[in-house]
C-alpha cells in the first residue's frame, strides 16, 4: 500500500532506506515494486531502564543521539552513558552484519525515502533524518504505515521533506504492532536475505 503512495518515484533515480529490523521487512516490499535500489540505516532505540521498549532516545553507530531531554535528565546518568554506548556498539554490528561487503548507497542529491514498519515515538526516525540528512539528498521522504500526530512537524524539523503515512495520525493506537494482523520479530539472517536478495 506503501508503494502504491510511492508510485511516482517506480523507476527514477530514487533509493529506498529501511530501519532494520523490521522497517527493512516494509522497504524491502517498497523498493521490489518500484524497482528502486534498497539499502539500510541503523540506529537504535534508547529505551527507559523501568521500559525498556518504551524508547527515551536513539543513538547511531557513530555515537550520535537524540533525547527526550526532560526523561534523560530523570535517570541515572552512568546508566544511560553505557546504554548508549552498548547501543552504539550494537549499531555497528548490525551494519556490517547486514551489509557484509555490499557497499552502502550513494544518497547526495538522491531522492531518499526512508521506510519503517511504524513510528511510535519517533527518536529513531528522527536520527535516521539527521544521519541522512547529513549526506545531502535532493528530497528526503519518510515513509511509514503509521504515526502518532505531531510527528510530521518534528520530522520536518529534523529534515524530512514530507511524511507519508498509510493511516491519518489521529488513528493511530499507541503501538505499531496494534495495527498489524501479523507482527512477528525480525531477526538479523531475514534482514540479510532482503538485502541481498537481487
Amino acid at each position: 500500500m506503501l508503494a502504491e503512495k510511492l508510485a511516482a518515484y517506480s523507476g527514477t533515480d530514487a533509493v529506498v532506506l529501511g530501519l532494520p529490523r523490521g522497517g527493512t521487512v516494509v522497504a524491502a516490499e517498497i523498493s521490489r515494486a518500484l524497482r528502486l535500489p534498497l539499502d539500510i540505516v541503523v540506529v537504535r532505540k534508547v529505551g527507559h531502564p523501568d521500559n525498556p521498549e518504551y524508547a527515551i532516545g536513539a543513538v547511531d553507530e557513530k555515537g550520535t543521539n537524540i533525547f527526550n531531554e526532560e526523561e534523560a535528565a530523570s535517570i541515572n546518568q552512568h546508566w544511560l552513558k553505557e546504554e548508549v554506548e552498548r547501543q552504539s556498539v550494537e549499531a555497528r554490528r548490525r551494519t556490517r552484519t547486514y551489509r557484509g561487503e555490499k557497499k552502502p548507497l550513494t544518497l547526495k542529491e538522491k531522492i531518499v525515502i526512508i521506510v519503517d514498519d511504524g513510528i511510535a515515538t519517533g527518536f529513531t526516525m528522527r536520527l535516521a533524518v539527521r544521519s541522512v540528512k547529513a549526506d545531502k539528498p535532493a528530497r528526503l521522504i519518510v515513509a511509514v504505515p503509521v504515526a502518532p500526530g505531531g510527528m510530521e512537524s518534528d520530522l520536518c524539523a529534523d529534515g524530512a521533506d514530507e511524511l507519508l503515512t498509510l493511516l491519518p495520525p489521529g488513528e493511530f493506537l499507541g503501538a505499531v504492532g496494534a495495527h498489524y494482523v501479523s507482527f512477528p520479530q525480525t531477526n538479523d539472517e531475514e534482514v540479510v536475505r532482503l538485502l541481498h536478495t537481487p
